[in-house]
C-alpha cells in the first residue's frame, strides 16, 4: 500500500487514472483507458485490450489555527510534518467478445493524513505528535455486457483494505467508552466490500450519458480504536452515486461533465457531530461522535483535444461542497479535507502505436473554513479554524495489445 491515501473530494479521489485527472476527473461517461472502470463498470466495454499503469505525487498543505480557548489552546499549527506521498494504481481491461469485456482497477479510493508535530491538544495533556493516517486501497473485477448496440451494463465487486492510525489525542479519551482503544495504539487493518454497478450508452454519432451507484462498503471494525470510532471501531465507506455526459464538439475535441452524490452523513463515525458528546454518549458508542461531515455533491468539466496524431491536451475544474461545518471544525483539525476548486490540465504522447505515456498536474487552492460554536465550553470553547491545499502531479503508462 502507499504511504498514505489522500483526496480531494472530501476523502475521495477526485479521479482515477491520469487521463481522467488531466480533464477535471471527468470519467463517468468519458473513458479513456483502463481507469475508467473504477468510475464507471459499463466504460469497459467502450475500452479496448490495455494495461495502465501509474503513480502520483501528492502534496497537501494542512493546518489549524485556535483562537479564544480557556484552556490554552490558542495557536497556529502545522500538519504537514509528512510530505510528498507517492500513490500508484494500475488497471486492465480485456474484450472477451464483442459484447463481453473484464477489467480489474486497483487504486487508491480516499484517505487523509495530518502530522502536527507541535500537538494542538499540549494543554489538555497529549504527549508526542498529533495526526491521523487514514489509507483505503480499492480492488475492483469488472464485468460488463453491451446489451443493445452502444448500450452497456457494468459490475464491480468493490473490495476495500484500509488501515488507520491516530497519535497524540490521548487527553480525549477520558470522553470514550473504551479509552484503551483511543489513541497511540498502531496501525489498524479493515477488510470489506461492497459493489458498484454502471451504465453507459451512446446516441448517435457523438453523444455519450453514463451513471454508476457504488454501495456503501460494509467493513470490519478497527479493534484497536475501538474507542475512538462509533460503533466500537466501525468505519464503512459510504455510499455515492453520479451521472455523466460527455460531446464529441469536433473531430478533435471532446467535452463532458461529471455529476457525483457523497453520503459521509451515512456512516456514524464520519457524519455524527460532537455535540453527542454533550448528550451523554461517548466515543466509541454506537451512536458515538464522529467528524460530522455532511453529504456532498461535486460537478467536474473536461476537455480533450487531439492536437495531432501524437500529442492528445486535457484540462478541466472540480467543484465539491465542503463536507465539515463551521460546528465541527475541533475534530477536523485532524481531518481538514474542506478544499472545494480542483485545476488540472494533462497530456498523452503516443510514442508508438500500442505504447503512450501521460501526465497531468491538479492544484487545490486553499480553503479555510473557520469554526462558529466549534469547542464545546467543556473543552474551553473559543474556536478551531482548519485548512487545506493540495498540489499534485501524475504520470501512467498505457500499453496496447
Amino acid at each position: 500500500m502507499p504511504g498514505t491515501a489522500q483526496a480531494t473530494d472530501g476523502y475521495f479521489l477526485n479521479g482515477v487514472g491520469a487521463k481522467a485527472k488531466g480533464a477535471g476527473g471527468v470519467a463517468i461517461a468519458m473513458p479513456q483507458d483502463a481507469f475508467s472502470i473504477a468510475s464507471n463498470p459499463a466504460s469497459a466495454t467502450a475500452i479496448e485490450h490495455r494495461l495502465d499503469v501509474g503513480f502520483e505525487v501528492f502534496i497537501p498543505d494542512r493546518g489549524s489555527e485556535i483562537i479564544g480557548n480557556q484552556a490554552g489552546l490558542d495557536g497556529v499549527y502545522s500538519g504537514n510534518d509528512a510530505n510528498p506521498f507517492i500513490l500508484p494504481e494500475f488497471a486492465y481491461v480485456r474484450p472477451l467478445s464483442d459484447t463481453v469485456s473484464v477489467g480489474l482497477a486497483v487504486n487508491g479510493n480516499g484517505g487523509m493524513n495530518t502530522a502536527y508535530k507541535t500537538n494542538p491538544f499540549a494543554s489538555f495533556g497529549a504527549t508526542g505528535p498529533a495526526g491521523v493516517n487514514l489509507r483505503q486501497i480499492s480492488i475492483a473485477p469488472t464485468i460488463a455486457v453491451e446489451f443493445a448496440e452502444g448500450q452497456s451494463l457494468g459490475l464491480s465487486p468493490h473490495f476495500v483494505v484500509q488501515s488507520f492510525e491516530a497519535t497524540g489525542i490521548q487527553p480525549f479519551a477520558a470522553n470514550s467508552q473504551d479509552p484503551a482503544n483511543f489513541s497511540n495504539r498502531g496501525e489498524d487493518w479493515a477488510f470489506g466490500a461492497g459493489f458498484r454497478v454502471g451504465y453507459l450508452g451512446s446516441f448517435g454519432d457523438n453523444v455519450r450519458v453514463g451513471a454508476f451507484y457504488q454501495s456503501e462498503v460494509w467493513t470490519t471494525e478497527f479493534d484497536r480504536y475501538a474507542g475512538l470510532f462509533a460503533e466500537q471501531g466501525g468505519f464503512n465507506m459510504p455510499a455515492s452515486w453520479g451521472a455523466g455526459v460527455s460531446v464529441d464538439a469536433t473531430p478533435r475535441l471532446t467535452l463532458g461533465a461529471d455529476f457525483k452524490h457523497i453520503e459521509y452523513s451515512g456512516v456514524n463515525s464520519v457524519g455524527n457531530p460532537i455535540s453527542s458528546l454533550l448528550q451523554g454518549v461517548p466515543f466509541g458508542a454506537d451512536n458515538g461522535p464522529g467528524f460530522g461531515w455532511d453529504d456532498i455533491d461535486v460537478w467536474k468539466v473536461g476537455a480533450v483535444y487531439q492536437a495531432s496524431d501524437k500529442l492528445t491536451l486535457r484540462a478541466g475544474y472540480g467543484r465539491s461542497d465542503n463536507p465539515v461545518p463551521q460546528s465541527e471544525t475541533l475534530l477536523n483539525i485532524l481531518a481538514p479535507g474542506v478544499v472545494r476548486d480542483h485545476y488540472t490540465v494533462g497530456a498523452t504522447h503516443k510514442l508508438s502505436e500500442k505504447f503512450e505515456i501521460t501526465g497531468y498536474a491538479m492544484r487545490a487552492p486553499r480553503q479555510t473554513v473557520n469554526g462558529s460554536g466549534s469547542i464545546p465550553a467543556p473543552f474551553g470553547g473559543g474556536e478551531a479554524n482548519i485548512r487545506l491545499a493540495e498540489t499534485a502531479i501524475g504520470f501512467s503508462l498505457g500499453f496496447g495489445f
